[in-house]
């Protein structure tokens, strides 16, 4: 197993990929390019692109004929993520959930294609994002999820498994999950790992054998709350290819103004990462010795701390506190000034949000009982802010039910 501290992007990497291009054209900042056709300069050229993109390739970018097949912008964010993430190829979607729904697909066709004699399903392990629950639980993929304890998913696997599914750190209470043991368990089922929670400096999940790498580039990779984009890298090109199928055919594309922006906001991921990463741990090292809060979990706090320091530089900007009951964490986000009463997390300010009322509302009851989602429990996006600022806001709130 490679050192995760050896194999991270630089913070070189982060200010510089992606962007080879624009000294070529002579400018300093990356062009947006919003067009949403382009003219045709040979009939024959751009009919064959067209058959190209339809089937996820690269076609020809001198002929990209329509923004749902190509867009420069898009394509040099797309270089950068894959970039940080050691990754052959990156594919970026309108969000978070449209990246889930096309890795999904992708996987889903795959199986189809092999014609086993049983539908494909795919394996997927709680807790982790709400929504994503929803998506599984709900089959509007036509794709059944078997719901496992991740050092049970062999057991669990079958010629019609198409994908296996987790999510790690886990939302939201910041349990891990031992990705290179999953992926051995898989054999040649992909595995694709939402690692929204821990951002390519802090986690690389293809370095431990994940066949994708997700994240809700919404979060940390823009970083600054105002953009909404979703990525998924692989190093398989079969892969990559298939993804792009999907966007293609769906029009689940991002947005260039989206794609710039993320793009924008990179250089800048190891600094952020590391600054709010630091004041994360003082505030929970504050949050457990608090008489009103009842548990703190963040990675690398419990029994978990040798998986940390394996498969991530650091435990992240997270923090998960429980404070008994549903009506004292409704007073911890009615009190707070500075702290932001929302939901997302990863940007430069530090966010404050009830899972059980909102991520995880659709979440079945038994499914929260089961993985610790308790009406008590609160998430904490930690920023950019003055670390003591942060502490007499939220050591106030939580005074208010004393």
């Amino acid at each position: 197993m490679s050192d995760p501290a050896a194999s991270s992007p630089t913070r070189t990497d982060a200010v510089h990929a992606g962007r080879t291009h624009i000294r070529q054209a002579g400018l300093h900042a990356p062009p947006i390019d919003l067009s949403s056709t382009y003219p045709i300069s040979n009939l024959d050229a751009a009919g064959d692109s067209i058959a190209n993109f339809a089937q996820g390739g690269d076609g020809d970018a001198n002929e990209p004929v329509y923004a749902r097949l190509h867009n420069p912008t898009v394509a040099h964010a797309e270089t950068a993520v894959a970039r940080l993430e050691g990754a052959s190829g990156c594919v970026a979607f309108g969000s978070g959930m449209a990246a889930m729904t096309a890795t999904l697909l992708a996987a889903r066709s795959a199986v189809v294609e092999d014609g086993p004699d049983e539908n494909p399903h795919v394996i997927a392990v709680r807790p982790m994002y709400g929504t994503g629950d929803h998506l599984l639980s709900s089959g509007l993929l036509g794709l059944p999820v078997r719901w496992v304890d991740p050092n049970n998913v062999r057991t669990h696997v079958t010629r019609a498994t198409a994908l296996i599914w987790i999510e790690t750190p886990a939302n939201p209470t910041l349990d891990l999950i031992d990705i290179a043991h999953v992926a051995e368990q898989a054999g040649q089922v992909p595995v694709c790992v939402d690692s929204t929670f821990a951002p390519p400096t802090l986690q690389r999940p293809l370095d431990h054998g994940a066949t994708f790498s997700m994240h809700s580039a919404t979060k940390f990779l823009g970083g600054h709350g105002d953009v909404v984009a979703g990525v998924v890298s692989s190093n398989a090109k079969e892969w990559v290819e298939r993804l792009r199928h999907v966007r293609v055919a769906t029009g689940a594309l991002l947005h260039p103004l989206a794609a710039y922006l993320l793009h924008r906001s990179l250089p800048s991921l190891p600094g952020r990462v590391s600054r709010a990463q630091a004041t994360s741990m003082e505030l929970a090292d504050r949050c457990e010795g608090h008489p009103h809060v009842d548990h703190v979990n963040m990675p690398g706090r419990t029994q978990q701390h040798e998986l940390c320091d394996r498969q991530m530089n650091g435990p992240g900007t997270m923090i998960a506190l429980d404070v008994g009951s549903k009506e004292r964490a409704r007073a911890v986000m009615q009190s707070v000034r500075l702290i932001t009463p929302a939901v997302s997390l990863g940007s430069v300010d530090t966010l404050i949000q009830h899972p059980a009322s909102l991520t995880h509302g659709v979440v079945n009851e038994q499914a929260k009982d089961d993985h610790c989602i308790t009406p008590g429990l609160l998430r904490l996006s930690v920023g950019l802010e003055n670390t003591d600022d942060l502490w007499d806001d939220l050591s106030a709130a939580l005074e208010t039910f004393a």
